[in-house]
């Protein structure tokens, strides 16, 4: 199956979660992910080791440097990127069969990530998450207590780098109140699940018997 194959009737969505660190995106998405079942976040592929707690098949799937490269040459991944001298990758694989068997799926990813994604699957849905302000994404890296104060300075220097690319995508939601984020948020999700080529997919039956007839993008 391919993703961008426009005769493929594909009835799950795809959901590309985008942000600056501390801008609150993790916890958006376990936040929809609590109240939309229906909704799988993507598990990456990794060559980095697990950490304690970790799970196989649950944070990621872990594997080796030769396995990961095997893959990537075969085209197997969506995006991949090599971070702080780990590989990891999005399987397109997975996602296209969570997908052709009506699973929405949603990735939280980079932008870098979303535009190697769009080029498989031009219909993905991106999704910015910005902060209110710097000041209070800056007061919120300092919160979590997370990073030492020059890991900090160096996420709120590469923050404007990343915010510039938010208009490359679809929907921008400021997460200024948790609520109001995670309200907008699932509107995204209900309103993508609304599209002709989704309902089109999902009930073919009943489109056919209404005669409905037309281009499933």
């Amino acid at each position: 199956m391919s993703l961008s194959d426009p005769a493929t009737p594909v009835s799950g969505s795809l959901f590309m979660v985008v942000a600056p660190s501390g801008a609150g995106k993790s916890t958006l998405v376990n936040a929809l992910l609590a109240q939309e079942p229906a909704i799988k976040l993507s598990i990456s592929y990794t060559t980095r080791p697990p950490r304690p707690a970790e799970q196989h098949g649950r944070e990621y799937y872990f594997t080796t440097v030769d396995d990961f490269l095997a893959r990537r040459e075969a085209g197997e991944f969506l995006e991949s990127a090599e971070v702080h001298g780990n590989y990891y990758g999005t399987s397109r694989l997975l996602i296209a069969e969570q997908m052709k068997a009506g699973t929405d799926v949603l990735l939280e990813i980079d932008w870098q990530g979303a535009q190697q994604v769009r080029k498989q699957f031009p219909h993905a849905v991106g999704i910015f998450i910005l902060p209110p302000s710097i000041a209070v994404l800056e007061e919120r890296l300092k919160k979590r207590g997370q990073d030492e104060p020059h890991i900090i300075t160096r996420r709120l220097l590469a923050a404007g780098g990343e915010i510039a690319h938010a208009p490359e995508f679809e929907y921008v939601i400021i997460n200024q109140e948790f609520a109001t984020a995670l309200s907008e948020l699932t509107a995204v999700v209900k309103a993508t699940r609304c599209r002709f080529a989704q309902q089109a997919a999902r009930n073919a039956s009943l489109f056919a018997q209404l005669g409905i007839h037309g281009t499933l993008n």
